[in-house]
């Protein structure tokens, strides 16, 4: 099993910050996402970042990169993450807080296995939050990234940028050993299967 990491927007995607500007959202997810591939390689997963870059690539490049290795390995031999922070308004602190995983609308079995096992791998580490949580343990959206690749795709978004807890939380060393923990966690016991 291949696993392709997605550390979501670049350095130049306007507003993806927290309001103070501590969080960055381009670099904290690239952060977590080199440690997510150490973590899973130290596992013996073969792990690859499709952004090295820190520029942004577009949705549609990105999806390209996916399927290419897809078209490589085989779909069913592939599993996308796309990791990002949460934001619930326009650059003011607000109060929702947690993690929430997300798939296609109409994202295959395999898809909602995955993002079920993030949702209560999530709550186990005491990140549900404060929003109330789809029996199904996941959300459904037509995100671009999850629509147009082949192969079982989930999109995390790790907490929100614009509450200051979940902020805090994030930019401190237990937040960040605890989502890339979260990650490499749910990503081995999903790929030993």
């Amino acid at each position: 099993m291949i696993i392709l990491l997605d550390n979501g927007h670049g350095v130049n995607t306007r507003g993806k910050q927290s309001p103070d500007g501590r969080l960055k959202e381009y670099a904290y997810t690239r952060e977590i996402a080199r440690r997510v591939e150490t973590g899973l390689t130290e596992k013996g997963f073969n792990v690859r970042r499709i952004v090295p870059e820190e520029t942004d690539i577009s949705l549609m490049e990105r999806c390209r990169r996916v399927n290419a290795e897809c078209a490589r390995q085989g779909a069913q031999n592939v599993v996308l993450v796309s990791i990002h922070n949460n934001a619930a308004g326009n650059g003011q602190w607000l109060t929702a807080r947690g993690f929430s995983p997300w798939i296609y609308t109409r994202a295959s079995h395999r898809a909602q296995l995955l993002a079920k096992a993030f949702q209560e791998r999530a709550e186990s580490l005491g990140l549900k939050g404060n929003r109330a949580v789809p029996t199904c343990k996941y959300w459904t959206a037509n995100f671009y990234i999850l629509k147009n690749t082949a192969c079982p795709a989930v999109l995390t978004e790790n907490l929100f940028q614009d509450n200051r807890q979940d902020v805090d939380f994030l930019l401190s060393e237990e937040g960040k050993q605890t989502i890339a923990k979260l990650h490499i966690d749910t990503l081995a016991e999903y790929c030993k299967n």
